[in-house]
């Protein structure tokens, strides 16, 4: 079940309910009553859902809401883990000792409390302008016995204090909610800890205890992994440690914006702002990633952030509380269909077996096993033990897992992952095309064996055949020192292998590309630098980065050659050409438009692998359809690393004078600030609008923005006015999917948004089941506005 369908089960209304101002002594606050900050933005009020107890009753709670938002969004709830269960609504009162409590009005017992040490007769409850509720004293309203800001729940409000008061000992902590309907306290929480130097905000799991991200220490203006706290133009941030108190909080710069800080059931934190156009809440900010949540998809899982769902039960295995997954808390993983044999049954064909799941990140909760020095031996070992149920045997010896297998991570297969092989124990009936244990570890030995002798073999005759090649170019062929398999070429085996550089394909500002071949089957690309200014050195760590890359939609470096000032770089070769060849070229092969979608998808996953996946994030800086090339399939693979900047993990951002080129520069770099990833983004975003349009970057009707009548901004209203069929390229004659042609014309208005911080990742355009499809209707409406 969607959240917005769950919403609509909370049976909430506004318009049968009071507005009240306060709640005083001896006056009842029921459910047909709100309390309203006099700014209009919060409400206080009851709402209900429905209880699994009984058909009729409703399980009710007392919250704080946004009160200008369609979307019913509890920011605070009181009594999340003591919900009313009653046939009859709840009522909240000042109690004769002073507090606010919550009575159950069948019973009337207390179910909540503020237990506020309060003077009786002399408070009120009030719900101030900033979303806190506060029990102060009527005839002195600065002073506060008790505020809802010192018991957050899932969502950190604008002038809330995260953190510690040292005297007190009050811990205010974020804590996720059980599920997209119960607001009781979930699985996660978010905290500020003191650390030796400073401190710092943590994710860690309830359940284990165990920390799964960290905001890094804050260095005085920000916190150490969140550095693009100082690029943004909405909140004021403040941190304060003193003799009495360490808290972190913040302030908006327009307190008419709708926006909110969430601890989200997944275990991430959100930062969500309310798009009314869409009338939805926005997410402009999530971390960690969501397999990096400790325990998110539960035991006996894979989670896969590129798959959807991205929790799915592992062979074998079925969802343990399908209703529980329903309401997006899948903590509960799976169970296993078939009970394992542990070695009961004498007949081999009925005995445990394993099964392969390749290319995952291992749980980080095996056990070494120093005895076993074979796979086989490490197979056995898990055999003998009822408890294990997985293995694994590789270049770190023999791991086994005890009991449930939990954050399992899907990786990438061939793409330079650390992934490995993990051999999951299963009964017998659920692997039935695997022979039993015994022989396939016997059997796995011989072909192992066989196999390795093969390959040697195999590798002798490559060797042979590569020397022969090489003594024929009268040079012998290097292998590259850093172990990529890039190969280190002499410059006369490229200059014959090119015909001395006589077919040109093309030519650059770095320089020309040429036609050549090594042998009769292998066809390259070559490029030579004309002028390059690089050292040897620099010129082959860069050439090492880029070879070690290994992606179906990033052109394959072979080899380079770097001789006295000579540079060359060595690829595959793409017989279709570049992208702007058939956009832009009359006599140029038609790109249909099944295969304009299928290369603006692959564009955009060759730009997520090198942003999100290689060790580490490398901004590519000139994407345009010059430097996107299709092979023999119209396959699209990114070229042309000349301008690549290489950023480690721990920095988000790099200040370089280069420039990429005219049509595609993001404006933060044009101003000659620091870039990021994002430069990346808004270029995709701008060639994305070439490919459905067939139009070119740098026509007049793309640069001139008089009147609002430049492209992009055209697309943004014809998207409004639901006409954006129209700006489809003409030569396709209406062959198009229109539906997939508005989708990518409201990606392309995303991307090209001038702040930053408001356009998507790759990842996120890579992986559609990752975001939010209201997102895209917010960057129609940014560039509309």
């Amino acid at each position: 079940m969607s959240l917005p369908i769950i919403i609509f089960t909370l049976l909430f209304t506004h318009a049968c309910c009071k507005a009240k101002e306060t709640i005083s002594a001896r006056q009842a606050f029921t459910s047909n009553d709100r309390l309203v900050s006099s700014n209009g933005k919060f409400a206080l009020g009851f709402f209900k859902t429905s209880s699994k107890s009984s058909h009729n009753a409703s399980n009710w709670y007392l919250s704080i809401w946004f009160n200008q938002v369609s979307k019913h969004t509890p920011a605070w709830v009181a009594n999340g883990d003591k919900p009313v269960t009653s046939l009859f609504s709840p009522e909240a009162t000042i109690s004769g000792d002073g507090n606010l409590v919550i009575l159950d009005q069948a019973t009337r017992n207390i179910i909540w409390s503020t237990q506020a040490n309060t003077t009786a007769n002399t408070t009120r409850a009030k719900l101030l302008d900033n979303g806190n509720l506060v029990l102060e004293n009527t005839s002195n309203s600065s002073v506060v016995f008790w505020q809802s800001f010192d018991y957050p729940t899932n969502t950190h409000l604008a002038g809330a204090k995260l953190g510690q008061n040292k005297v007190t000992g009050l811990n205010r902590r974020l804590v996720s909610r059980k599920n997209s309907v119960d607001p009781a306290s979930g699985m996660y929480s978010y905290e500020l800890i003191d650390t030796n130097v400073s401190a710092m905000f943590i994710l860690a799991s309830l359940n284990s205890s165990v920390p799964y991200w960290s905001s890094g220490e804050w260095n005085g203006h920000y916190f150490g992994s969140i550095p693009e706290m100082t690029g943004q133009r909405l909140i004021d941030f403040t941190f304060v440690n003193n003799d009495e108190e360490e808290y972190f909080t913040y302030t908006l710069l327009d307190n008419t914006t709708n926006m909110r800080f969430t601890l989200d059931i997944s275990g991430q934190t959100k930062i969500f702002l309310w798009v009314e156009q869409a009338q939805d809440w926005v997410a402009t900010y999530t971390n960690p990633k969501q397999c990096d949540v400790y325990g998110i998809c539960g035991g006996f899982t894979v989670c896969g952030e590129n798959k959807l769902p991205v929790c799915n039960c592992m062979k074998g295995f079925s969802v343990r509380s399908p209703n529980d997954w329903e309401l997006d808390d899948r903590t509960g993983g799976c169970v296993r269909n078939t009970p394992l044999d542990c070695g009961i049954n004498k007949n081999t064909s009925r005995q445990d077996r394993f099964f392969p799941m390749q290319c995952v990140g291992l749980p980080n909760n095996g056990h070494r096993i120093e005895d076993a020095t074979s796979a086989g031996e490490c197979a056995q070992v898990c055999l003998n033990n009822c408890t294990c149920t997985a293995y694994s045997y590789g270049n770190n010896g023999c791991s086994v897992w005890n009991g449930e297998l939990i954050n399992v991570k899907q990786l990438q297969c061939g793409n330079n992952t650390d992934g490995a092989t993990l051999y999951l124990r299963l009964a017998a009936e659920e692997v039935k095309d695997i022979k039993n244990n015994r022989q396939p570890i016997t059997i796995g030995v011989v072909l192992g064996a066989s196999v390795a002798s093969i390959a040697l073999l195999a590798l002798l005759l490559i060797l042979l055949i590569r020397r022969n090649k090489s003594q024929l170019f009268g040079h012998k062929v290097k292998k590259f020192h850093g172990g990529s398999g890039v190969i280190a070429f002499r410059f006369a085996e490229l200059q014959h292998a090119t015909k001395n550089f006589s077919e040109k394909l093309g030519a650059g500002g770095f320089g020309s590309v040429f036609k050549g071949s090594l042998d009769e089957s292998t066809v390259i690309a070559v490029k030579r630098l004309d002028g390059a200014r690089q050292g040897e050195k620099q010129f082959r760590a860069e050439v090492g980065s880029i070879g070690v890359i290994q992606h179906i939609n990033l052109v394959k470096l072979m080899g380079f050659c770097c001789e006295s000032d000579r540079r060359l770089l060595v690829y595959e070769h793409m017989p279709n050409l570049s992208l702007d060849t058939h956009l832009f070229h009359s006599n140029a092969t038609l790109l249909k438009w099944g295969i304009r979608y299928q290369i603006a998808i692959g564009v955009a996953r060759g730009l997520a692998y090198l942003h999100d996946s290689c060790q580490d994030c490398i901004i590519h800086c000139d994407i345009k359809p010059e430097n996107i090339l299709l092979d023999a399939s119209f396959v699209p693979k990114i070229a042309d690393f000349g301008m690549a900047k290489f950023i480690g993990r721990e920095f988000s951002k790099v200040l370089t004078t280069m420039r990429g080129t005219i049509g595609y520069l993001a404006p933060e770099w044009i101003s000659g600030t620091f870039i990021t990833s994002k430069v990346d983004v808004y270029s995709y975003g701008m060639v994305l609008l070439e490919i459905v349009s067939g139009r070119r970057n740098s026509s007049k009707e793309f640069t001139t923005c008089d009147n609002y009548e430049c492209f992009p901004l055209l697309v943004a209203h014809k998207l409004q006015d639901g006409h954006s069929g129209s700006l489809v390229d003409h030569k396709l004659h209406g062959d198009v999917d229109l539906e997939q042609a508005e989708k990518a014309f409201r990606i392309a208005c995303w991307c090209i948004q001038d702040n930053e911080l408001d356009r998507p990742t790759m990842s996120e355009l890579a992986f559609p089941q990752c975001h939010d499809y209201f997102k895209l209707l917010q960057a129609t409406h940014s560039q509309g506005n």
